[in-house]
């Protein structure tokens, strides 16, 4: 154990290694890298296009609920779907 800390204080307190400086970049090598050049929707659309604009379903007609089972068996240890719970008497 100590000798787990005393190689661990050896490491935090070691220098750092000099880096190497890199290259400026070449002049074939964009300033922003890889951004486009133009933005990705311009304000107009290309001729011939009429762009639709229509409001989204519900999400209750989106994303419908299943159909229930005909019959659901007692849940088994452990389980929580598609099952009814056992009712203990009172």
């Amino acid at each position: 154990m100590k000798l787990m800390l005393l190689a661990s204080a050896l490491v935090i307190a070691a220098p750092a290694m000099a880096q190497d400086q890199a290259a400026p970049p070449s002049p074939a090598t964009p300033i922003g890298g890889y951004q486009p050049s133009t933005p990705p929707l311009q304000g107009t659309p290309q001729p011939g296009v009429t762009p639709v604009f229509q409001q989204a379903p519900p999400p209750d007609q989106a994303y419908p609920a299943p159909a229930p089972l005909a019959e659901y068996p007692i849940c088994k240890k452990g389980q929580t779907d598609q099952c009814k719970q056992r009712v203990s008497p009172k």
